[in-house]
């Protein structure tokens, strides 16, 4: 049992070949970010700032569906006043959005 022993090529110089093997990593994770992380970090912070300026009489959707007007507010709860003399407190984070801007979203139907 005795046999030659060859020796392993020379390694290629490493800076190079480690950006190579880690470019497509990297080129999907700036594709992720710029489609996925950073429209959806832009769509939280409309909608913080959006929270922040709530003011009583603002037409709102919560998040369970139901649609109110501010009756009054507090730093944390909000008062909906959702039929005459039907007022409940929700927090003010289960505010979805508006009214007006479901509206726009929703698609029209056509009577019949």
């Amino acid at each position: 049992m005795s046999g030659v022993a060859w020796a392993a090529d020379a390694a290629a110089p490493a800076g190079m070949a480690s950006i190579a093997q880690f470019a497509p990593l990297i080129l999907i994770f700036v594709v992720f970010y710029f489609l996925l992380i950073r429209p959806q970090q832009k769509k939280a912070k409309e909608h913080q700032n959006y929270l922040a300026n709530l003011k009583k009489g603002d037409r709102v959707i919560t998040g369970g569906g139901i649609h109110g007007v501010i009756a009054s507010l507090t730093d944390t709860v909000v008062t909906l006043e959702i039929a005459e003399n039907v007022r409940i407190k929700v927090s003010r984070s289960a505010i979805a959005g508006s009214v007006a801007e479901a509206e726009k979203q929703a698609p029209a139907k056509s009577g019949g």
